[in-house]
C-alpha cells in the first residue's frame, strides 16, 4: 500500500509531467507556425516522452493500491522571441522537473518508502539525460546565432528524432 504523503506528491508530479507535455506541444506549435518542422517534431517527441513519464507515475500509484487524482493542467506559454528563447525555457523547465523529482526522492527517503525510492531512480537518471539534451541543443543554437542556414541544418537534424519506448517498458 502506498504511503498517503507519497501518493499526494506523485499525483502532483503526474500533473507536472502532463504540464510538461502541454508546454512542449505549445513549443511545437510555435515552431510549426515558423515553418520549422524539425524543431516542431523534436517538441512533439518530447511531449510524448513527458506523457510516458506521467503514465509511469500513474501506473505506479495504481499498482501500489493508491488513487490517482487528476487536476487541471495550467495553460503553457504560446509565444517566444526566437528558437534560442524556446530552448532556454526548455533547459530551465528540465532543471525545474529535476528539482521536483529530487524532492520526491527526499520524501521517499524521509518516509522510508523503498519501493518509491527504487522507482524514482529511473527518473533521476532520465533527468540527467533530459538536462544534457536541452543544454546541448541550447548551446548549438547559441553557436548558430543569426545564421539561417545553421537553423535550417539543425531543423533537418531534429526532424529525425522519434519516440522510443524504453526497452524495459516494452515487455
Amino acid at each position: 500500500m502506498i504511503n498517503k504523503k507519497i501518493e499526494e506528491a506523485i499525483n502532483k508530479q503526474i500533473n507536472a509531467e502532463l504540464y510538461s507535455a502541454y508546454l512542449y506541444l505549445s513549443m511545437g506549435a510555435y515552431f510549426g507556425a515558423m515553418n520549422l518542422p524539425g524543431f516542431e517534431n523534436w517538441m512533439k517527441v518530447q511531449a510524448q516522452e513527458e506523457t510516458f513519464h506521467a503514465m509511469k507515475f500513474f501506473n505506479f500509484v495504481n499498482e501500489r493500491g493508491g488513487r490517482v487524482i487528476l487536476e487541471a493542467i495550467d495553460k503553457p506559454e504560446v509565444e517566444w522571441d526566437n528558437p534560442v528563447a524556446v530552448f532556454e525555457e526548455v533547459y530551465k523547465h528540465e532543471q525545474h522537473v529535476t528539482d521536483l523529482i529530487n524532492k520526491l526522492m527526499d520524501l521517499a527517503i524521509k518516509e522510508n518508502d523503498h519501493a518509491t525510492r527504487v522507482f524514482l531512480t529511473w527518473y533521476i537518471d532520465e533527468q540527467v539525460e533530459e538536462e544534457a539534451n536541452a543544454s546541448s541543443l541550447l548551446e548549438k543554437l547559441k553557436m548558430i546565432g543569426d545564421s539561417k542556414n545553421g537553423v535550417f541544418m539543425m531543423d533537418h537534424g531534429l526532424s529525425k528524432r522519434v519516440f522510443k519506448m524504453p526497452a524495459k517498458e516494452e515487455d
